[in-house]
C-alpha cells in the first residue's frame, strides 16, 4: 500500500514538473521579439571613435582657452550655478526619464537594454520601487558604483552634485555595464513623483536634483500610466521644472495594451486635456503610446500601432545619439553667448560706477543706485544697441542686485584693462569662439572632414604672437 502511494506521488510530481515546463516553454514563446531595436538603433555599426575623439578635444581646447577665461574673471557660475566641467564636454547623450510611481520606467529601461532576468536589471513593481536616482552608463564589466564615488571621480559629469549633501549621494547609485547602446548614450531613472509625498520627506531637495538632471539631459521621456492620469502638485511642479525644454521632452503613454481601442482612445484625450494647462507652447511634445516591456501585446489590440509608435520612439532616440556631437558644439557656443552677455553686462555696470563716482559720493550708495535701477543708466539697453545681442537673451535684472551683494562691484575690472600682450583679449577671444571656431568645427563634422587639432592657428588658441618691436 505505502508502495502504490510512493509510486502515486512521484508520478504526481514528474506531472507537475512536465505542466510547469510546459507553462515556461509558453512564457518564453511570448517574448517580444527585440530584433527592431538593435536594427534602428543601429548598434552594429561600428562608431568612428578617432573621428569623435579629435571634436571633442577640439572642443574642450576651444572652451578652455576661449570661453573659460572670461567664465572665471567675471565669476559666471556664480550667476547661473552651472559651471562646465570636462566630463560635461566629453559625456555622452544623457536620456532622463520622468513620471508618477509605477508607470514603467524602469522596465523600459529594462527592455531597451535586454536586462530582463540579469542579475543587474532594475527593480519592478507595482508599489513605488524606485527611490534612487539610477544612472545606467557603459563599462568595462557590469557593476554598480555608489554615488559618493561617482562625485569624486572628477572624469565623470556628476562631481556637481556634490553641493546636494551627503543625504542625495546616498540615494544616489549607477550601474555600469557592458552595452553597445551604452557607449552612445547614458539613461537616468528618477523615483516616481508621489502626490502626498512632500520633497522635505526624502531628505534631500528632490525638485532641485530633477532640475539638475533636466538641465543636462538631451532627451526626457515622460512617461504615465493609463490608469494615473490625475494631475497634482508635484507634477506641476515638475512641468513648470521643464518650462524652456519642451523641444526636449517626449510623453510616453506606457501599458497601452492594457485598454481597448475606444478606451485608449479617451484615455489618449484624457492625458492631453490634463497636460495642456502646463504645457503652454503652440506645437505640443511628441506622444508616444506603446507598451515599452519584454513581453507580447495583449491579445485583441492595435499591436501593430503599438509597433509602430515603438519604432518611431526608437528612431527619435537614435536621431539624438547621431547628432550627440553638434548638439554638445551647440551648447557650447550658446554657454559661450551667455558669457559674453554677462561680460558686457558686468563691465557696463563698473563704467557706470566710475562715471557717477565722485570724490564726496558715497560709493555703497552711488552703486546702490545703479544696481536699484539700471534703466535709469541705460544699462541693458546700451548693450543691445552696442553689440550684437537679442534682448531674448538678456538675464534677469534682479539677478545682478543679488550677484553684486555677494561680489563687491570693486572685484571686477573693465573689460579693456582684461588683455595681455601674451593672450590677447577676453572679449576678442570669445567673439572669435561664437563667430568662428565654433561654426568652423561644426562645419568639419557635418562635412564629414578630420577636425584637426592643429586647427588653432585659425582662433590663435595656443599661439604666442609675433614680436612687432624686435627688429628682424
Amino acid at each position: 500500500m505505502k508502495g502504490t502511494v510512493l509510486i502515486c506521488c512521484f508520478l504526481s510530481l514528474l506531472h507537475l514538473q512536465a505542466t510547469a515546463e510546459e507553462e515556461e516553454d509558453d512564457f518564453i514563446s511570448v517574448l517580444r521579439d527585440r530584433s527592431h531595436i538593435d536594427e534602428t538603433l543601429r548598434l552594429a555599426t561600428e562608431e568612428k571613435s578617432g573621428h569623435y575623439a579629435a571634436a571633442l578635444e577640439r572642443l574642450r581646447k576651444i572652451y578652455h582657452t576661449s570661453i573659460r577665461p572670461m567664465e572665471q574673471a567675471y565669476k559666471y557660475n556664480e550667476l547661473r550655478q552651472h559651471e562646465i566641467s570636462d566630463g560635461e564636454i566629453t559625456s555622452k547623450p544623457m536620456v532622463l526619464f520622468l513620471g508618477p510611481w509605477s508607470v514603467g520606467k524602469s522596465s523600459m529601461i529594462n527592455y531597451l537594454l535586454g536586462m530582463n532576468d540579469s542579475p543587474y536589471q532594475l527593480y519592478t513593481g507595482a508599489e513605488p520601487t524606485t527611490s534612487e536616482f539610477t544612472v545606467i552608463m557603459h563599462g568595462e564589466k557590469i557593476r554598480s558604483v555608489e554615488g559618493i564615488v561617482m562625485a569624486a571621480d572628477s572624469s565623470r559629469s556628476f562631481s556637481p552634485l556634490e553641493k546636494f549633501g551627503q543625504t542625495f549621494l546616498e540615494k544616489l547609485i549607477g550601474i555600469e555595464m557592458p552595452h553597445k547602446l551604452l557607449e552612445r548614450v547614458t539613461f537616468v531613472d528618477t523615483p516616481g513623483i508621489i502626490e502626498n509625498r512632500k520633497q522635505q520627506e526624502r531628505g534631500y531637495p528632490f525638485n532641485d536634483v530633477c532640475q539638475w538632471f533636466i538641465d543636462r539631459a538631451d532627451l526626457i521621456f515622460v512617461v504615465f500610466d493609463p490608469t494615473k492620469l490625475d494631475v497634482g502638485l508635484e507634477l506641476e511642479m515638475l512641468f513648470r521644472q521643464l518650462k524652456g525644454r519642451e523641444s526636449q521632452i517626449r510623453i510616453i503613454l506606457n501599458k497601452a495594451d492594457n485598454l481597448a481601442t475606444q478606451d485608449l482612445m479617451r484615455v489618449y484625450g484624457a492625458l492631453f486635456w490634463s497636460l495642456a494647462p502646463l504645457i503652454n507652447v503652440t506645437e505640443p511634445p511628441r506622444v508616444y503610446v506603446s507598451s515599452f516591456w519584454p513581453y507580447d501585446y495583449a491579445a485583441d489590440t492595435s499591436r501593430e500601432l503599438f509597433k509602430r509608435e515603438e519604432i518611431s520612439l526608437l528612431e527619435d532616440l537614435n536621431q539624438v545619439i547621431e547628432n550627440r556631437m553638434e548638439n554638445k558644439i551647440a551648447f557650447i557656443r550658446q554657454h559661450g553667448i551667455r558669457v559674453r552677455i554677462h561680460g558686457l553686462l558686468v563691465d557696463r555696470y563698473v563704467q557706470t560706477f566710475k562715471e557717477k563716482m565722485s570724490y564726496f559720493s558715497d560709493p555703497e550708495l552711488v552703486f546702490k543706485e545703479i544696481v536699484d535701477d539700471p534703466d535709469k543708466f541705460y544699462i541693458f539697453k546700451s548693450i543691445l544697441a552696442k553689440t550684437n545681442v537679442s534682448k531674448f537673451d538678456l538675464p534677469n535684472r534682479d539677478a545682478y542686485r543679488d550677484f553684486f551683494g555677494v561680489n563687491p562691484i570693486s572685484n571686477f575690472k573693465p573689460l579693456q584693462a582684461q588683455c595681455s600682450y601674451m593672450g590677447g583679449c577676453l572679449l576678442d577671444k570669445i567673439e572669435r569662439a561664437i563667430t568662428t571656431d565654433l561654426p568652423a568645427l561644426l562645419s568639419s563634422i557635418n562635412s564629414g572632414k578630420q577636425p584637426g587639432l592643429s586647427s588653432c592657428e585659425t582662433s590663435g588658441c595656443d599661439e604666442k604672437p609675433k614680436n612687432r618691436y624686435r627688429k628682424n
